[in-house]
């Protein structure tokens, strides 16, 4: 990756007007922080420790937990650093690291909703060949496939972004450095890498998600196509969690990254929450109607020693 720039280091700006709200806001993401990891943890291992759970769609779910635990670590300590009142400062490699982990971290979980959801096509609208297709070396692939090709996307778009150069202005108008901020400091024309930028952020979630609705809309067919109300119920509670998910990950992105006009603020509020809320909400979501994995956490809970034997 060349480096043209005289530009050793940025200065993270934070979260545009917030100035004097440094420890309410340390307060609270510290708590969104520590509530994603506790509770991707837990669900990780409510997981591993179950038998009965180790299947395809708790195999992807447990992958999922493993991006969340670290999709928020990018950008989270080092923010909670600066509003404990440390310094702003980022290295241009740091700064190259924050960039690249997002985009391959974001990508992964987009490619991993779209694989959740063909599983979920698999499991319900052909149950009798389900674990013929979703077999162990399948699940293996799939999961690697989505590292893979989300590594891929986000060394293109980094090095898209830092093979400009960066020799004046040092200031990020944000919180962490995102591709929209940085493409403003460089010392060069930026219009070309812009459209091109739009169209590779905005092009891979709109693929996954047209993939996406494409398998739901077979699996509502095939659920309605069930006699038994009670089947119908359990079909469609399994698949609900995973719809939510996924309404939580992909409005942020499209909000942020597909608007013809940006709002410094309205953007940074939205990607907190996309960066700290949705991976604090995912465990939730895929425990509370989900009596499987609930009674796994709690022979955990009971395990640590957090809950008595008999609830």
């Amino acid at each position: 990756m060349r480096n043209a720039s005289v530009v050793t280091e940025f200065i993270l700006l934070g979260i545009p007007h917030t100035e004097d709200l440094e420890t309410m806001l340390f307060v609270l993401f510290l708590s969104f922080y520590i509530f994603t990891l506790v509770g991707n943890l837990l669900i990780l291992l409510a997981i591993v420790s179950s038998i009965q759970l180790h299947t395809p769609m708790y195999f992807f779910l447990c992958q999922l937990s493993v991006c969340d635990i670290f999709f928020p670590s990018v950008s989270s300590p080092k923010m909670l650093f600066y509003l404990s009142g440390f310094s702003r400062a980022i290295s241009y490699a740091g700064c190259i690291s924050q960039l690249f982990f997002y985009h391959f971290l974001g990508c992964t979980e987009c490619f991993l909703y779209t694989v959740m959801a063909y599983d979920r096509f698999v499991a319900i609208c052909h149950p009798l060949r389900y674990k013929v297709i979703m077999s162990h070396r399948v699940c293996a692939i799939l999961a690697m496939g989505t590292s893979f090709f989300g590594c891929i996307h986000a060394t293109f778009l980094s090095t898209l972004t830092f093979q400009l150069p960066y020799c004046g202005p040092n200031e990020v108008d944000y919180f962490f450095c995102d591709i929209p901020v940085m493409l403003k400091l460089a010392c060069a024309d930026t219009s070309a890498l812009e459209m091109v930028g739009f169209i590779s952020v905005g092009l891979m979630p709109l693929s996954c998600f047209l993939l996406i609705i494409t398998s739901y809309s077979r699996i509502v067919y095939s659920i309605l196509q069930i006699h038994s109300a009670e089947g119908q119920r359990r079909a469609f509670s399994t698949c609900s969690a995973h719809l939510t998910a996924i309404l939580l990950f992909y409005m942020p992105v499209i909000f942020i990254y597909l608007r013809p006009t940006p709002s410094p603020w309205l953007d940074a509020t939205v990607q907190v929450l996309n960066n700290l809320v949705t991976p604090m909400l995912n465990p939730l979501i895929y425990s509370l109607r989900n009596k499987e994995v609930k009674s796994s956490l709690r022979k955990v809970l009971h395990q640590l020693g957090f809950l008595p034997e008999k609830l």
